[in-house]
């Protein structure tokens, strides 16, 4: 018997109240997330753009001598310093795969609807912290650009979207989605790249855009392109290629073959993004990605404690 893996079709026919519950469902479970979980991890490991004056008061023994308002200093006759608090507001940028192979599944969740739960969990994080958040939802090309807004209504917006939006191209260009990215910020911000990472050729353009924003990225696999089960002829099918190679999944030299090529493909992309500085949260659809990103936000802040 021969059986066919391929993606699963993320249009179904579900109706609008149908998608409307799903989106609803998502939502609550993200805000409820946000709030028992990431709502502190979240402000405490991004920086905002800069410093911003606040007032001037008096010296105590241990303010810098650089910060001293000399100008106050003389007119009032005892040393003055200037203090300055965080400029808090950020951007928030969400660069989404949304090319075929995201469909893919062999659990009860797409990478892509994963992809849409993180995206929408991240983005109620900063609005809870009054941050804008822009969505990026690419493929092979720009699918879908959404400018930051703050708003309940405008993550709901970028949910949906995620969910839903039926892409034109099929395969996978990262480069694509971040040099939009560059293209269109002026000022440094904060960008999480959500794909499965099958793509190639994204190195030079991902290391710009890791030297001017905050970038992280989140790497999502399904357990079917790890390894494969014993279940006889398997008709693989490449969603973005549309190519087909007939697997004998009851030899253990193909599976063996199989899981060594996509270790390797696991460990060139840590490499990849660990000689660019860029930290990676990788998940898996069958499993829980509260831990990964808990253990994210929680090394992060504890860096920026230790630097402070």
């Amino acid at each position: 018997m021969t059986t066919d893996v391929t993606s699963t079709s993320l249009t179904s026919d579900l109706s609008q109240e149908e998608m409307l519950a799903r989106i609803r469902r998502l939502q609550i479970r993200a805000r409820r997330l946000v709030r028992l979980l990431f709502l502190g991890e979240y402000h405490s490991v991004f920086r905002g753009r800069g410093l911003e004056f606040n007032e001037v008061r008096e010296y105590v023994p241990g303010d810098e001598v650089r910060f001293i308002d000399w100008n106050v200093t003389a007119r009032m006759g005892e040393p003055y310093v200037k203090k300055y608090v965080e400029e808090r507001e950020l951007v928030l940028y969400l660069l989404v795969d949304v090319s075929a192979s995201s469909g893919f599944s062999s659990t009860a969740a797409t990478k892509r609807e994963l992809a849409a739960e993180l995206a929408t969990l991240l983005a109620f994080a900063a609005a809870a912290n009054n941050d804008k958040t822009g969505l990026i939802a690419f493929s092979d090309r720009i699918e879908l650009y959404l400018a930051p807004k703050k708003g309940v209504q405008h993550v709901l917006r970028m949910a949906r979207e995620v969910l839903y939006l039926q892409p034109k191209g099929s395969a996978t260009d990262i480069a694509v989605a971040t040099d939009f990215l560059m293209r269109i910020t002026k000022r440094p911000g904060v960008a999480f790249l959500i794909s499965d990472f099958h793509a190639r050729g994204f190195e030079a353009s991902l290391r710009l855009t890791a030297q001017k924003h905050d970038l992280s990225a989140i790497s999502i696999t399904d357990p079917r392109e790890l390894e494969l089960p014993r279940a006889g002829l398997i008709n693989l099918s490449d969603p973005e290629t549309g190519a087909e190679v007939l697997v004998d999944t009851e030899d253990s030299r193909e599976r063996l073959r199989f899981a060594t090529a996509s270790a390797e493909a696991v460990t060139r992309r840590r490499r990849l993004l660990s000689g660019l500085g860029i930290e990676e949260i990788a998940l898996r659809t069958d499993r829980s990605y509260v831990q990964p990103l808990m253990t994210y936000f929680r090394a992060r802040a504890g860096r920026r404690r230790a630097t402070a």
